[in-house]
């Protein structure tokens, strides 16, 4: 194992939400087949729906018929996406085992995506959480614009830090996750966040990292995240994924690409990535189009032993 890093990092799949919301719609029964197929890869999370207004997110229309018609796999926690507390309480109704709330450190960015400021985002969280832990279920809530912004350019991390401080103390979340929601981040991003953070006393091995491939950093970010201690990383199969209000952002790094270095680094993920290329090429198959995984195209890498 190369040094410094965690014996095991947990990879979540993100692709049936994350990553379907950013394409014409694919229909239910196809969604439920690409969570059914990801669900016997061993990944132990997938965010597998969004109980959003399908006027605003056209493709994630048909959520709950998603959640009701998956084949639940013990071990593995379906999580989904919630923007109010009637999206919460149509995903409490479903049975959903993590409940995401979201809001943006950027205000042009939150106000583009949930019509509101962050301050208002942080009072709506908490009644969120709330909710959700009356049904004994966890929430966890995602930062997104962590890095940066398309629209309001590098964003403070000492800011990101106090907002991360304030959902943890105010809300009560069971988790955090910080989002690169415009593909900005690089190593040195990332490390000025993750010192942020250790200021205002949060535990960075117990965060989770999101990152966007647009600039071509995204295992980068993880690699040098990892050195730091990070263990939970967001990955969508195939590279799927963006951010419809975020001009630019393109895909999520890739699942298949992040497995493949984390256990060749000596990582554990307990995953099979055979089983996870074949949910690539299926992936490609709904979609109708090539995805950008790279060992999708080329497989695993392969030890040649000297003769």
């Amino acid at each position: 194992m190369l040094a410094g890093l965690p014996g095991s990092v947990e990879i979540r799949e993100v692709g049936p939400r994350d990553g379907l919301q950013n394409e014409s719609t694919i229909p239910v029964d196809e969604r439920i087949a690409l969570i059914d197929a990801l669900s016997v890869t061993g990944l132990a999370a997938i965010e597998a729906a969004s109980f959003v207004h399908p006027k605003a997110i056209p493709p994630m229309a048909g959520s709950a018929e998603v959640m009701q018609g998956i084949t639940r796999v013990p071990g593995v926690r379906y999580r989904a996406l919630v923007p109010n507390e009637r999206g919460t309480m149509d995903a409490l109704a479903c049975n959903v085992d993590e409940i995401e709330v979201v809001m943006s450190i950027s205000e042009t960015h939150n106000y583009k995506n949930l019509n509101m400021s962050p301050d208002d985002s942080v009072t709506q969280i908490i009644d969120l959480t709330e909710l959700a832990h009356q049904e004994k279920t966890p929430v966890e809530a995602i930062l997104s614009t962590a890095f940066g912004c398309a629209y309001e350019g590098d964003i403070s991390p000492k800011r990101v830090a106090q907002y991360a401080r304030k959902v943890l103390d105010e809300a009560g979340v069971d988790g955090l996750s910080f989002g690169d929601t415009s593909g900005m981040a690089t190593p040195r991003v990332v490390s000025e966040l993750l010192d942020a953070l250790e200021q205002v006393e949060i535990d960075i091995s117990q965060i989770g990292l999101h990152f966007h491939n647009t600039r071509n950093t995204g295992l980068a970010n993880i690699m040098f995240a990892m050195q730091r201690g990070v263990s939970r990383f967001d990955a969508a199969i195939g590279g799927l994924g963006g951010c419809p209000y975020s001009p630019g952002a393109t895909g999520n790094v890739a699942t298949e690409d992040v497995v493949h270095m984390v256990e060749d680094s000596g990582a554990r993920t307990g995953i099979d990535l055979d089983k996870l290329i074949g949910c690539g090429q299926l992936a490609e198959q709904l979609v109708g189009r090539q995805l950008p995984a790279q060992v999708l195209r080329s497989g695993p890498r392969t030890r040649t032993v000297a003769s």
